[in-house]
């Protein structure tokens, strides 16, 4: 995985703050993922951004409150593992892992009522 990362970041796709990247490709551990947002203090750990896409892991363990707005880019997001429910637009579906969700650009929505902790891959599109 170390090598994975390295390669990565010689090839420019890991950026601090997300910053864009023009890359040919990467490999990604998701356990290195997961240890990596440990050591931050938010939900949120972006790492892969180019022109046209973006995407990162997010961590919102069970009972806690989802704070995201609406983004300028229409997402998918992927649910590894937890459950909860999502709004979207108002309407509320439950969701676990394996799910796939799709949210518009600037369409409200959040994870509520997150019974297990939550572990998402979020994909942008730009």
């Amino acid at each position: 995985m170390r090598r994975a990362l390295a390669t990565a970041l010689a090839l420019g796709a890991l950026l601090p703050g997300g910053a864009s990247a023009t890359v040919s490709g990467a490999v990604f551990e998701l356990e290195e993922l997961r240890h990596r947002l440990a050591g931050t203090e938010g939900p949120w750990l972006e790492f892969f951004a180019n022109a046209n896409l973006r995407t990162g892991l997010y961590r919102l363990p069970a009972g806690s409150e989802d704070l995201q707005n609406p983004h300028a880019e229409d997402e998918i997001y992927f649910v590894l593992r937890g459950k909860a429910v999502i709004s979207i637009a108002g309407e509320d579906r439950p969701v676990g892992s394996g799910a796939v969700i799709f949210v518009a650009a600037e369409v409200e929505h959040r994870f509520h009522s997150i019974t297990e902790d939550l572990d998402v891959l979020v994909f942008f599109a730009r």
